[in-house]
């Protein structure tokens, strides 16, 4: 099942020194039976699309946490925070359904390793001004804020870039 994993640079840059990782809370997103019964239309790829975003969006909430623990005292990722949702496309087996959570939310079985990723997917350098501001303010979207919502819009109006695996490292490098 190919899957879509909210991730931050400090997971990428983990993947790649690691060669696996274990999301938080072991929790994905893909394109699920409950996905295509909430949308009357749309093809695999236009609900992957879907199941990405629901991904980017988690993203949000993982940068938020990362902030939030840096602010505590806890120890940091070395450097400057960098605020860049990042998602990683992998194929995996075991997943299971979690329809009570949302539409497109997997549970992964395990941890995931440099082979099974088929893409990376981060936000762009010019994204980065509109992304720090929906940090702060996912949790008041997640309420229902429509403020809120317009500077989350603000930020999933940038598309993110796709990238191999084997451009990772080199991605991380200039970072």
């Amino acid at each position: 099942m190919r899957v879509y994993i909210p991730v931050t640079i400090p997971v990428l840059r983990q993947l790649v020194a690691e060669r696996e990782f274990f999301p938080l809370g072991a929790t994905a997103f893909a394109v699920t039976p409950a996905l295509r019964e909430a949308y009357a239309a749309g093809d695999d790829d236009e609900l992957a699309e879907v199941a990405m975003q629901e991904a980017a969006r988690a993203s949000l909430r993982l940068l938020a946490a990362e902030r939030d623990s840096d602010a505590e005292g806890t120890e940091a990722a070395p450097g400057s925070p960098i605020y860049r949702r990042a998602v990683i496309a992998a194929d995996v087996t075991g997943a299971k359904l979690r329809p009570d959570l949302d539409d497109a939310v997997v549970k992964l079985a395990g941890p995931v390793s440099y082979d099974q990723v088929a893409s990376a997917h981060v936000d762009l350098a010019d994204a980065e001004p509109q992304v720090a501001k929906a940090v702060d303010v996912i949790d008041a979207a997640d309420l229902g804020d429509t403020d809120a919502e317009f500077v989350l819009g603000d930020a999933e109006d940038h598309q993110l870039a796709w990238y191999a695996t084997q451009e990772l490292p080199f991605l991380l490098d200039l970072l």
